[in-house]
């Protein structure tokens, strides 16, 4: 490592370590692939959790940040004035957000866009719980930690905010039975991301929204992963009547940067204080953001997301044909994908094959690998990837 020889030294010994980290030193990408300090060259298919969805260090982005750090990074008074980029970034997203939702807020990470939709569904309501859903994930915040449904988020942190209550995803009945019991929002991801890649019926989240409505509850639509042509189209809840709607990772291609979108009715109830943020809205981070959707747009990405993605899955089902002793599952949507495989061990072995041959990817819960790369791969740069994944499996006897 020459120079760089210190990286891990020092990262282990001063930085706060709160996961187990893959020990490569990565020094800069391009597109699909990214370039240890040795030079040794990798396919990315987790697209840093899946944020830098137009690839890592595209022009487009790195125009952006050049250009509007030349005019200015910040604000004075922060969002407390105006900015063009703001208002430009404000304009192109009102091409793009479901009609009713007419204004819309910008913040630094998806946990703040949802701890900031569960503080205002609270307010503007009056009432006081929330429901969420068993597996779900929505940050990492005391507020967020406290609406995700997983136990190992949140038994540790106790005490947790109240006033949450949690039902199975996918299941309408079990909403039924306590959304009278003063809820002021529903809070779903429309397929749930970190809790496994759980893929709903396809009418759930419309009966979700016609329930909500008949009961005078709003409905939080968290897609900070599913978001931005992740799965296809620009969201999954395009088309169906909700409140809020969460956003981050690809909406700024890797910079820092989220939003979230509110009704005229919500907007109607805020008061001014309810909200803010130092960094929230500014025109650096616009800019970017800018940059990315418009890529997105003016290259019709949606269309590469189907492309790639029918052949990921038809790749893959016929490694679950081949292999269904490895294999237990395959399920997703557009390029966020999951590979359930057979146990905890069999998936950390495959897994760092994969990293010794040149391929990133991400286990969540264990035994599941995610794919989400980003969303310009080609179809031979999947293919790339799923060849040295199917060398993998290979070195199992069946």
């Amino acid at each position: 490592m020459s120079e760089y020889t210190n990286t891990y030294q020092i990262e282990d010994e001063y930085y706060a370590s709160f996961a187990d980290k893959t020990r490569i030193s990565i020094e800069k990408g391009k597109g699909v692939y990214v370039y240890d300090e040795d030079g040794k060259k990798y396919l990315d298919l987790t697209a840093g959790w899946g944020v830098t969805c137009i690839g890592h260090t595209n022009p487009v982005i790195t125009e952006a940040l050049c250009d509007q750090s030349k005019k200015i990074i910040q604000n004075p008074n922060s969002g407390a004035t105006y900015s063009p980029e703001r208002s430009r970034l404000i304009s192109l997203m009102q091409e793009i957000l479901p009609k009713n939702l007419t204004r819309v807020f910008f913040g630094n990470n998806g946990a703040e866009a949802n701890d900031a939709a569960i503080k205002l569904a609270r307010k503007v309501t009056g009432k006081i719980n929330i429901i969420s859903m068993e597996k779900s994930f929505h940050g990492r915040t005391i507020s967020t930690v406290s609406a995700t449904g997983q136990n190992k988020h949140r038994n540790r942190f106790n005490p947790l905010i109240p006033h949450h209550i949690f039902v199975p995803y996918n299941d309408i009945p079990a909403i039924k039975e306590v959304i009278g019991n003063d809820v002021a929002a529903v809070i779903v991801e429309p397929i749930q991301g970190e809790g496994g890649i759980n893929v709903p019926e396809p009418d759930y989240l419309r009966n979700l929204s016609k329930l909500c409505a008949e009961n005078n509850v709003l409905l939080i639509v968290d897609e900070i992963q599913t978001g931005f042509c992740r799965t296809g189209p620009m969201f999954l809840s395009d088309n169906i009547k909700i409140d809020i709607l969460t956003m981050a990772k690809g909406i700024a291609g890797g910079f820092p940067f989220s939003g979230f979108a509110i009704t005229e009715e919500i907007h109607d109830k805020i008061e001014k204080g309810d909200h803010g943020g130092t960094y929230s809205g500014n025109p650096l981070g616009c800019a970017v953001a800018y940059s990315v959707i418009k890529f997105i747009l003016d290259n019709k990405i949606w269309e590469n997301v189907e492309y790639v993605s029918k052949y990921a899955f038809k790749e893959l089902f016929e490694f679950k044909n081949i292999f269904p002793h490895i294999i237990k599952d395959i399920r997703g949507k557009g390029l966020l994908i999951a590979v359930e495989l057979a146990d905890e061990d069999i998936t950390a072995s495959i897994n760092s094959k994969c990293l010794n041959n040149g391929l990133i990817l991400n286990v969540i819960q264990g035994n599941i690998i995610r794919l989400f790369p980003a969303l310009c791969i080609s179809k031979e740069e999947m293919e790339e990837g799923l060849k040295i994944f199917k060398k993998a499996l290979d070195g199992f006897e069946k």
